[in-house]
């Protein structure tokens, strides 16, 4: 088990909760645009959220950033020490550096010093596109490894154990790879992703492979989806992954529905995505199942709370595996909310 880290007011690592992270693609100059990003992937499940400060101006307006904003900031920190230090004071919670390009021990010695003082944990996050060139003849999963443990040493020679580590590629393969040698080398709480996805689609299979795999062996701290696109679709893709695995802590209604084929005589796609929205908002746990037809329906959908069978003319309403009621396959969609309204309620009640 991975050593416990506090990220403002969030503790990583030790059997915490997985932690959801993204980054903002504002400039962060821009104080206002990036506080109104914050608060949307705050608001989408973000637990803490990443900010470039590529310069001074960027280094000085987090001081305003982190006042908007009830959600710990990372500051992404690349070339400049000195810029990580202008960070922490303006009130970042953890610093993220790239070992690649951050300069010399020296350097190192300093900002791990400075830091240490005012109690702000740092990652090391380590690139596949940016590593030191003295790794250039290992295969590139043992080269981010040892990039990120030889970084880690700095610190720790430093007397600075508040790490986090990253070591990230594009390619999946590497990735996943690098992150189960580091695993089995370190106690230090690991941010696992997909570097450079890509756009939606494709980074999201990318990153489901990649995320999917190292959490079902148990690695992983904080997550986050990399994507070419609006990155609160990122926050909605990693608690999708959450999800998925059964890792995700809080209560949610989850709908799940067939692919359809020739039996099927009711609009799944249409009904799945209303219900899907009408659930959106439940704070219960509920698994709620749309069905294309009573051939394997019911049989499929027996692990659901409440679902539908499509039939030819009318449907089977079942709870729990067992039919409850059949309504004409015009009044499905009335008919599931009803149920799931009254579910609902004795959920509450209990």
């Amino acid at each position: 088990m991975t050593r416990k880290i506090k990220i403002g007011n969030i503790t990583v690592g030790g059997g915490e909760k997985i932690a959801v992270q993204s980054m903002t693609n504002t400039k962060t100059t821009d104080i206002d645009g990036t506080i109104a990003q914050l608060c949307a992937l705050r608001s989408a499940g973000c637990d803490i959220a990443r900010c470039s400060v590529p310069d001074r101006e960027s280094a000085d307006a987090l001081k305003e950033i982190v006042k908007g904003c009830d959600m710990p900031i990372v500051a992404d920190i690349h070339f400049d020490y000195r810029l990580a230090a202008a960070a922490a004071e303006a009130g970042a919670a953890k610093i993220r550096i790239n070992p690649g390009n951050i300069g010399d021990k020296s350097k190192v010695d300093y900002l791990a010093r400075f830091l240490k003082e005012r109690g702000v944990p740092i990652r090391i996050g380590v690139n596949g596109g940016s590593l030191e060139s003295k790794f250039g003849d290992l295969p590139l999963d043992d080269a981010m490894v040892e990039s990120a443990l030889g970084h880690a040493k700095l610190l720790e020679d430093c007397g600075f154990y508040d790490t986090v580590i990253s070591v990230k590629s594009s390619n999946v393969k590497a990735t996943v790879s690098a992150y189960r040698k580091l695993a089995a080398k370190c106690d230090y709480p690991l941010h696992v992703g997909v570097t450079e996805a890509g756009i939606y689609e494709k980074g999201l299979v990318k990153s489901s492979i990649g995320i999917g795999a190292l959490l079902l062996d148990g690695i992983g701290d904080t997550i986050r989806v990399s994507l070419t696109d609006d990155p609160v679709k990122e926050v909605h893709a990693a608690n999708e992954i959450l999800k998925a695995l059964d890792m995700y802590r809080g209560a949610y209604a989850e709908v799940v529905s067939c692919p359809t084929c020739a039996r099927t005589c009711i609009d799944v796609k249409g009904i799945a995505t209303a219900i899907e929205e009408y659930a959106s908002s439940l704070d219960v746990k509920l698994k709620i199942a749309v069905m294309g037809c009573v051939v394997n329906g019911i049989g499929e959908g027996k692990d659901s709370d409440i679902g539908v069978a499509g039939g030819k003319d009318r449907s089977a309403i079942f709870k729990d595996g067992r039919i409850v009621r059949t309504v004409s396959n015009d009044d499905i969609l009335e008919a599931l909310k009803e149920e799931i309204a009254a579910e609902v309620k004795e959920l509450e009640n209990k």
